[in-house]
């Protein structure tokens, strides 16, 4: 019997030596991210817009470099953007709009942010745990005063890897999914080549800046 009872002594500090709280749950994730962040980011972002109805995206991020990809009213259009410009492709009448990059207001620099800025500002709880993973639940604190930030925000981790699965909000009455989260972008993904698109129908509204001849 003593023999058991120190087994199970060892087999309980073990197990507790490996719990997490919550907050060192998603805590864990942000280094993750931090550390892969460098080697490109992929997701799938599925916004649900009252009476358009659900769009979905998928965003590739590379440095200051991203690529966005959408069917919208079977429409393909995809986006490049490096920071200094931006570029809209639309396949229905292979048309190229150029225009300066809106810097500091990229969607994929805002969706990777809901994952790093819950750990702050945020009540953090367990809500449902599986075998593979956590489903934490994050509502805003009182303390938080940034009106911007969502009520409610959720986020399944690995619990293998500590990598985000998806996050789950709603912002400003959209609801917002992300899902099909991992690393690994190669650069010629994320940069726009005019050749490519020979006979697009070109439109540049472009202002302040020189235009370089290969657009």
């Amino acid at each position: 019997m003593k023999k058991f009872l120190g087994l199970f002594i060892t087999l309980a500090w073990s197990v507790s030596a490996f719990a997490q709280t919550p907050k060192e749950i998603l805590t864990r994730m942000a280094d993750e991210w931090e550390k892969h962040e460098k080697d490109g980011l992929v997701m799938t972002a599925d916004t649900k817009i009252p009476i358009v109805g659900t769009v979905s995206m998928k965003q590739y991020s590379l440095g200051k470099k991203t690529r966005s990809e959408a069917n919208l009213m079977d429409v393909q259009v995809i986006i490049w953007d490096d920071g200094v410009t931006e570029w809209t492709y639309t396949g229905n009448d292979n048309k190229l709009t150029i225009k300066n990059s809106a810097i500091g207001h990229s969607s994929e620099d805002s969706n990777a942010e809901l994952f790093s800025d819950v750990t702050e500002g945020y009540d953090i709880s367990i809500k449902k745990e599986t075998a593979d993973s956590w489903l934490l639940l994050c509502k805003k604190s009182k303390t938080n005063t940034d009106k911007d930030a969502p009520k409610e925000v959720e986020i399944t981790v690995a619990k293998d890897s500590f990598y985000p699965i998806s996050l789950r909000t709603k912002i400003a009455g959209v609801s917002l999914v992300l899902h099909d989260i991992s690393f690994g972008v190669k650069e010629e993904l994320v940069t726009f080549r005019i050749e490519d698109y020979p006979g697009a129908v070109i439109e540049d509204l472009r202002s302040g800046t020189p235009r370089p001849s290969s657009l």
